[in-house]
């Protein structure tokens, strides 16, 4: 294990154990959401030496939870990302993922937020090619990092719509390691 993915998981742990201890003493002050977001992918990655037609870009899903600390603007959150799938170099790439992240919020007034993000993403990854393509074929998992920033609009004290932008490194068969971005729309719930 290299030093970054030894950080990384180190970070993981340690934000998971604040999120349990946190969570064990929290109160319901309407700081927990769960959301839906959807939008485009744009996979970042090489499209081989063949005579295939390539897709770069795909509709990703991802479900959510989230937690902000006690009367604070940090916090957790947990989700799950479907990147979609293109077709490439005669086959198809298809990339999911769950992430942990420390989330952050700087509010600029009663409805708007602007939102940061920075975690751990346990991602899968799934190719398959042509002959000739030049591209390695085959499925890989692996943990790396995912951020992100974005706004979010409060339209009543319980729902708010977001605007998100999300970039996430990944590990695809073959070694290399890729990132694929997301930007997406969505809606949340506090309660």
């Amino acid at each position: 294990m290299n030093k970054s993915h030894l950080l990384l998981s180190s970070l993981c742990v340690a934000i998971a154990s604040l999120a349990v201890a946190t969570a064990a003493q929290a109160q319901s002050s309407g700081a927990d959401y769960i959301g839906l977001n959807a939008g485009q992918t744009d996979f970042r990655l090489s499209n081989g030496t063949g005579i295939y037609p390539s897709e770069s870009r795909s509709t990703a899903y991802s479900l959510y939870g989230g937690h902000y600390f006690h009367d604070s603007n940090l916090g957790l959150e947990l989700g799950y990302t479907d990147f979609g799938r293109v077709n490439r170099a005669g086959g198809s790439t298809k990339a999911d993922g769950i992430n942990l992240s420390l989330i952050g919020r700087l509010p600029l007034n009663d409805s708007f937020n602007l939102l940061g993000k920075i975690g751990g993403l346990y991602a899968r990854t799934d190719v398959s090619t042509g002959a000739g393509s030049g591209v390695t074929a085959g499925s890989e998992t692996g943990l790396d990092w995912t951020y992100g920033v974005g706004a979010e609009y409060a339209f009543t004290r319980q729902w708010s719509g977001v605007l998100q932008y999300d970039e996430n490194t990944m590990k695809f068969p073959g070694g290399g390691i890729d990132r694929i971005t997301n930007l997406a729309l969505g809606a949340r719930y506090r309660y």
